[in-house]
């Protein structure tokens, strides 16, 4: 029984992400810090266009209109996340893991106007309650996730042994292409590994499941690692 809610998807180059849709609560959170910096911005201009009178006026409303509209669109375009959303570790991208562009955020952000119905963004937050991957009615159209954006974690790629097979006779293209090998096992699936590996199989002298762990221990007798 699937028990969360994360989304797997394999690349067209083989590697294996996870993607873990936020829920209301923290989406939520994210919308009110934004909400509040938003808020400043209009504070800061009606200070400053005060003195301008019925021209600082049309340039005001001009700037609340660009600032509802266009805020989280130039940030999801150039970050990929909004203040609000930078502060809770959130990001936005498509449905198969790849940066938003400037389509996506501006369709996602423009139904804003349905999500909002009839008040407070009830439809929105129903439809992201009810989705099984936490999508308003922008995301479905936008074809756009919210997720956890994880930091990157330091990880070991020579956790294995060293080969007992002597001294290796490779060139330096290949041990070098055998190393490169070993650093992305961890971001490739079994299966990507194994079809890698058979295009060594000439040179490997072994059995096809075998390949790859004898090619990660060659990778760590190279690099002195155990």
């Amino acid at each position: 029984m699937k028990i969360d809610n994360q989304i797997a998807l394999e690349t067209a180059e083989g590697i294996d992400i996870e993607l873990t849709p936020a829920g209301l609560g923290v989406r939520t959170l994210a919308f009110t810090y934004d909400f509040f910096l938003r808020a400043l911005i209009y504070i800061a201009a009606s200070i400053v266009l005060q003195y301008a009178g019925k021209f600082g006026q049309g340039i005001f409303f001009i700037v609340m209109f660009l600032v509802e509209w266009f805020y989280p669109v130039i940030f999801e375009i150039t970050t990929g996340q909004t203040p609000g959303k930078k502060a809770f570790g959130l990001a936005v991208v498509y449905d198969n893991g790849l940066p938003v562009t400037l389509s996506g955020s501006l369709t996602r952000n423009l139904f804003r106007a349905v999500d909002f119905l009839p008040s407070f963004y009830m439809l929105g937050g129903i439809c992201v309650v009810l989705s099984g991957q936490s999508k308003r009615i922008g995301d479905y159209l936008g074809g756009t996730l919210v997720v956890y954006r994880k930091k990157p974690v330091a990880i070991s790629y020579f956790s294995f042994e060293k080969s007992q097979t002597g001294e290796l006779q490779l060139d330096a293209v290949q041990q070098k292409a055998i190393i490169d090998f070993a650093e992305r096992c961890k971001t490739l699936s079994p299966q990507r590994q194994q079809e890698l590996a058979k295009i060594l199989l000439p040179m490997l002298d072994c059995e096809p499941e075998q390949a790859v762990t004898k090619l990660k221990s060659w990778a760590a007798n190279m690099v002195g690692k155990a």
